[in-house]
């Protein structure tokens, strides 16, 4: 069973650029489909991308697409989410989590945290 940690929240300006990272505890993310989420005050939680762990098959949410890149770095078992040209409205709390692909369908069973990201304007 593998615990998604997050890290590198923080508060920033609009236009800056931020990286998350997500480290898998107690496992690694081998065959796991791994994505990030973020909820802001008062609203749902959304995907904003996502990748299958060895494969690569990056997905973005429309509100992130070009400004977002989801990666896996091998060598530190981590998933990094690099954010450019931050807005105040990517302002929420960003989760990552792992789970498994069934029918072309992610199901994430593992959550992290969060980690808080604040863009201000």
């Amino acid at each position: 069973q593998v615990q998604p940690v997050e890290s590198g929240g923080k508060l920033v300006q609009a236009g800056e650029s931020l990286t998350l990272s997500c480290a898998a505890s107690g496992g690694t993310f081998d065959n796991y489909e791994v994505g990030w989420f973020r909820q802001a005050a008062g609203k749902e939680r959304e995907l904003v991308a996502g990748m299958t762990w060895g494969v690569g098959n990056p997905y973005y949410s429309d509100s992130v697409k070009g400004r977002f890149t989801i990666s896996g770095d091998n060598a530190k078992k981590i998933v990094n989410l690099q954010m450019n040209s931050l807005k105040p409205e990517d302002t929420a709390i960003y989760y990552c989590a792992a789970g498994t692909l069934s029918e072309g369908r992610a199901y994430y069973d593992y959550w992290g945290q969060g980690t808080q990201v604040t863009v201000s304007s």
